[in-house]
């Protein structure tokens, strides 16, 4: 090849800065379209973070404008539900959208005796002043209407006025039941209605059923719970639970009906005795009862809830056994039914903790809220409880285990009668929502909380909290069982480093921090020396 002629060096020497300019300006093309697009390309969106998609809406059809995010919260935090979940999302939700929450002065509300609003930090009604107005009232607490809701000046009508009033539809008499007595006890008098919650709050809790909740109660509340500390295992404690329990002692409201108890009702006469009766009423008009749990597809099994509402101790050839009732059933049944009734005249919703995801796509619907709004992760999971929820969600229960739940729904009948009324109404609210439509939202949530977890998590997942160092991620540790926590990864952005660590604070830290945030500890000044007059 011969040398290189002088015209030829010099074509190539200008086309070298040309070609290298028309790339540059290629690419920028490129880059620019890439951030104009978005769409596939898109990793984070504004205003949370950390979601990799577009925030999900419910379809309200194109005539209908849309709605106004709900944001006047009153969540009852019951034990042992998977509430503390809920929590976080409630403080993630206040958190980010500066609203103001009623703190208890420590972590509870005094529990476990009913809610009083003096009871709420920075709140005195008896000084006369203009007290301040909360958005989430959401800590532990056992329900107590009349000190939570407001009346003078926010709005004293619908139902939770009726609820409080003697205007209320379900009178006791017509269930043959003393009028005064329940109305006291509910605290549903309207001469003593205190402005903590406007009326037109948004009212809602979660329930879990009673067998999975007794085994989460007992590994976690035996020391505080005399019936629970006396028993050497929960199989020992159902057995014969009335050789350990005594109603009125010391801790052990824990040991039954719990979930009866938070919401904050009064026990039958015949429970408030030692020899109370153990079975409640069969329904002579049984509803369907769905006990699929979740993501098991629309084809929800449904059984007789007769066998459900009145299961026995033993189990014969894969069928519970079930008794007569008798005439302190009825009784009974007649108050239960009216204080479920009374529930539902307060309650606009109450999730199910078998169906967690479907119930927090009710309630992002329910509040006008987007699913980037309720997913997160779970909190105050003890160690090997999913390995028992799995057993229970796919049916690999032992005949052990089976005769095991059957009594510890009998023993908290109350609490059975509770779950199987509220796990009635949410799937009444799911064939309104649309199964196909729920099953789509439940997909994403499930793939936003897993794209969280690669972002956000060690391990992408919840792990033993002798790993978690750092305090203000390390869960409150309780009872025999390890509760389980989560590490952040490193080299987070900031962005992500601040939604990342609100997704995995848990409860106690995050009130604290909501406390600080709120009640600002006060700014001393350093003193000016005076200056000296000249004389």
């Amino acid at each position: 090849m011969g040398p290189v002629s002088p015209a030829r060096t010099m074509r190539l020497w200008l086309w070298g800065p040309r070609s290298l300019g028309v790339a540059l300006g290629v690419f920028m093309t490129i880059g620019f379209a890439l951030q104009l697009w978005g769409g596939p390309f898109q990793r984070r969106l504004p205003g949370v973070g950390l979601q990799l998609r577009q925030p999900w809406a419910p379809s309200r059809g194109p005539s209908v404008p849309s709605c106004t995010p709900r944001q006047r919260l009153v969540f009852l935090k019951t034990h042992k539900s998977g509430s503390s979940s809920v929590l976080n999302l409630l403080h993630r939700y206040g958190d980010r959208h500066g609203l103001r929450f009623a703190l208890p002065t420590r972590y509870q509300f005094g529990y476990p005796r009913l809610f009083q609003a003096s009871r709420v930090k920075n709140y005195h009604p008896q000084d006369g002043r203009a007290q301040p107005h909360f958005h989430i009232l959401c800590h532990h607490m056992r329900f107590n209407l009349k000190e939570v809701r407001g009346v003078g000046g926010i709005g004293g009508t619908g139902k939770r006025a009726q609820a409080c009033g003697q205007d209320h539809w379900g009178r006791p008499e017509a269930w043959g039941l003393p009028w005064h007595h329940l109305t006291t006890e509910l605290g549903m008098e309207a001469t003593k209605v205190l402005q903590v919650m406007p009326s037109d709050s948004f009212f809602f809790s979660i329930v879990r059923d009673p067998a999975a909740l007794a085994h989460s109660a007992f590994s976690y509340y035996k020391s505080t719970s005399s019936a629970f500390r006396k028993a050497p295992s929960l199989a020992a404690f159902l057995a014969n639970p009335r050789a350990f329990y005594r109603p009125g002692a010391r801790g052990d409201h824990y040991a039954r009906n719990l979930l009866w108890f938070d919401f904050g009702l009064p026990f039958p006469p015949d429970m408030r005795t030692k020899r109370g009766n153990l079975h409640p009423l069969r329904d002579p008009n049984p509803p369907q009862l769905h006990v699929v749990p979740s993501g098991a597809g629309p084809r929800a099994q449904t059984l007789d809830p007769n066998a459900l509402f009145h299961p026995a101790p033993t189990v014969a050839n894969g069928r519970h056994q079930m008794s007569s009732p008798t005439s302190s059933d009825l009784e009974s049944s007649s108050f239960i039914q009216w204080g479920l009734a009374w529930l539902d005249s307060v309650f606009d919703l109450v999730l199910v903790a078998e169906y967690f995801d479907e119930s927090l796509v009710l309630l992002a619907d329910a509040l006008c809220w987007g699913l980037d709004d309720v997913v997160g992760f779970m909190h105050n999971a003890q160690a090997g409880g999913e390995q028992g929820l799995s057993a229970a969600r796919e049916g690999r229960w032992t005949d052990e285990e089976q005769q095991l739940a059957a009594q510890a729904r009998t023993w908290n009948n109350l609490d059975w009668a509770l779950y199987v009324h509220f796990n009635r109404s949410l799937w009444t609210r799911i064939e309104k929502y649309g199964q196909s439509r729920l099953e789509s939202a439940v997909a994403e949530l499930r793939a936003r909380r897993e794209a969280l977890a690669k972002l956000c998590l060690v391990g992408g997942e919840a792990l033993d909290p002798k790993y978690i160092t750092d305090q203000r991620f390390r869960p409150f540790q309780f009872g025999s069982a390890k509760v389980l926590g989560y590490i952040l990864r490193s080299g987070l952005s900031p962005e992500d480093q601040e939604e990342c660590e609100r997704l995995v604070t848990p409860e106690l830290q995050y009130k604290d921090k909501l406390d600080a945030k709120q009640f600002p500890p006060p700014v001393s000044l350093p003193l000016k020396p005076s200056r000296l007059l000249s004389p």
